[in-house]
């Protein structure tokens, strides 16, 4: 056997291993698999490593209805895993609006949304996705163009709540080495348009900083991820601390002339015990909060969060800050709101 192939089912292994001793008793788990190199990986693994941890092995594929032939092609996609031996095999099929934020992160958030409605449907414990190590370097490069605070620069997780990536420490050469026989990958075209961000990144910029700076950025990339997800969990620990401090579920009462007399529902915030806190740990409240409202993670800036910061600490009676997804941060007093426009 390859020593990728080795590799792929070691992590693989590994990942089952910890849901077994979370569920502790047999659990199903899901392989995501588009047809691609990385995804054929995760699931071969998964077919041959479930079986062995006595864990249900089954698989999901996404069709995005995005191009010609992919309802199609994701019939071939699940016909080949139930041949890799997967059951249950679903294929989901996921509408792609076009509100809220950039093509991507819009496919992004409704394949996990249908991700996530399978595995709830199916009773899975764990869902494994093929992302590498390569797919964390990107990830913290576009993180660094877009000026993005540490959590974005921390990268993806190995775990996070359903979703395992057992391939993160893995470089995409090792993955795409570990292909099941027999299968037919599909190269997904938007992976190779420079019309999109990450396309840009994966085949012009890695390649001139490896051509540049010498072999081993990528994993360089990702072990600064690794790092900096240490450090951002101990910062939204002290976040979490912090919030119980400054939030007022009753109601406020303005120190000061009222200058945005809207009342908005939800919790208050108080800017004074706001005030007060490190940077660091403030933006996380107001990001959190914001989210909480209704704001989209993935087109909250620190730019939009930079600017409801100023309504705590530069306050001097402007306008509320309105946010993605139709809401908007209001000041009146010492009481900060999130709500919708």
């Amino acid at each position: 056997m390859s020593v990728p192939r080795l590799d792929v089912r070691r992590a693989v292994r590994a990942h089952l291993e910890d849901v077994l001793a979370a569920s502790g008793e047999p659990a199903l788990v899901l392989a995501a698999c588009s047809g691609g190199a990385d995804s054929w990986a995760v699931a071969g693994a998964l077919a041959v490593e479930g079986p062995r941890a006595g864990v249900r092995a089954g698989a999901v594929t996404v069709d995005h209805g995005l191009q010609a032939g992919s309802a199609e092609r994701a019939r071939s996609v699940a016909a080949q895993l139930g041949a890799l031996g997967l059951d249950p095999v679903e294929v989901v099929h996921v509408h792609v609006g076009r509100a809220g934020g950039g093509p991507e992160g819009r496919a992004r958030r409704a394949r996990y949304d249908v991700l996530t409605a399978a595995a709830l449907r199916h009773g899975a414990a764990a869902v494994l996705l093929g992302h590498t190590l390569d797919d964390q370097a990107e990830t913290v490069l576009l993180g660094l163009a877009r000026g993005s605070g540490a959590r974005s620069l921390a990268g993806m997780a190995a775990r996070a709540g359903l979703y395992r990536r057992p391939l993160l420490q893995l470089s995409r050469e090792v993955v795409r080495a570990a292909v099941p026989g027999g299968v037919r990958v599909w190269e997904d075209p938007h992976n190779a348009d420079p019309a999109y961000a990450r396309a840009r990144v994966r085949h012009l910029v890695l390649p001139v900083l490896e051509k540049e700076l010498g072999p081993g950025v990528a994993a360089a990339l990702a072990r600064t991820a690794e790092l900096l997800r240490a450090d951002a969990d101990a910062l939204d620990h002290v976040a979490a601390g912090a919030l119980t401090a400054v939030t007022r579920h009753g109601p406020a009462e303005p120190a000061g002339p009222a200058y945005d007399t809207g009342e908005l529902a939800g919790p208050v915030y108080d800017t004074g015990e706001l005030a007060g806190l490190p940077q660091a740990v403030r933006w996380r409240i107001l990001r959190g909060a914001a989210i909480a409202a209704g704001c989209p993670p993935t087109d909250l800036t620190a730019a939009h969060v930079q600017a409801v910061d100023a309504l705590v600490v530069a306050w001097r009676g402007q306008k509320g800050i309105d946010l993605p997804g139709a809401i908007r941060a209001n000041r009146r007093g010492r009481a900060l709101r999130f709500g919708p426009l």
